[in-house]
């Protein structure tokens, strides 16, 4: 079995998710007292918003890049980055790195082509429903992203930092988000890529009306596979 090297922290609430999934997919293919073999970096979420919020982008990036070589030096063998945003500086992160980092965006539009839909509607924080740097990944695997208004996306983006971020599951904000995923349904998306790794703490199949893609369960499905070597 591989190591898995895992950057989280952005946030905190979505690199536990993280953590369980990749040890309940273990146990469940290979059974017994199985676990996955991981090296986590989590950071502190407050200073990379900060820096997200004022435009310090590249102050950012060379954070994640010397976080991204630290996990190699520690004896992972790729790099699962635990945050869609932030995919953002994926190139800028991986600078320089000796192992390869399994990118949640070709993870999820694979899935996404798997099963023969085109046109996938996003929910995800603003930086990447209006960046190019996420849709530009998914149109290149041949699809056709459907993003949210702009007061949509606005709503998204607030319930993630002031909620989702910190653990806050609100049963009205769920129905918000319900709404969201209708509207964006409503203009022509054939599914649903929850691509905010909190996203799914509100949204899944059981709730939007067309099939769910969640970016975090994908991300840890994908590096499972890559660990196994599936």
């Amino acid at each position: 079995m591989q190591t898995i090297g895992i950057l989280g922290g952005m946030s905190a609430a979505s690199t536990q998710i993280y953590y369980r999934k990749l040890c309940e997919l273990v146990r469940q293919r290979l059974g017994g007292l199985h676990s996955p073999e991981l090296l986590i970096r989590s950071l502190d979420f407050a200073n990379i918003e900060h820096l997200q919020a004022s435009g310090k982008w590249d102050d950012a990036a060379t954070i994640l890049n010397a976080e991204a070589k630290a996990l190699a030096r520690g004896g992972a063998d790729f790099i699962v980055l635990a945050t869609n945003t932030m995919h953002k500086l994926a190139d800028q992160m991986m600078s320089g790195v000796t192992i390869p980092l399994l990118h949640i965006a070709d993870a999820t539009a694979a899935r996404i082509l798997k099963a023969g839909l085109k046109a996938p509607g996003l929910m995800a924080t603003a930086f990447t429903m209006e960046q190019s740097f996420y849709l530009d990944r998914l149109r290149a695997a041949q699809l056709q992203p459907v993003i949210p208004d702009a007061a949509d996306r606005a709503v998204v983006h607030r319930i993630i930092y002031e909620e989702l971020c910190q653990d806050i599951i609100n049963p009205d904000s769920r129905s918000v988000y319900e709404d969201v995923a209708q509207r964006i349904a409503g203009k022509g998306a054939d599914c649903m890529i929850l691509g905010c790794t909190e996203v799914g703490m509100l949204l899944n199949k059981d709730n939007v009306s067309v099939p769910v893609f969640d970016t975090t369960l994908i991300h840890c499905e994908a590096a499972i596979d890559k660990a196994l070597g599936v």
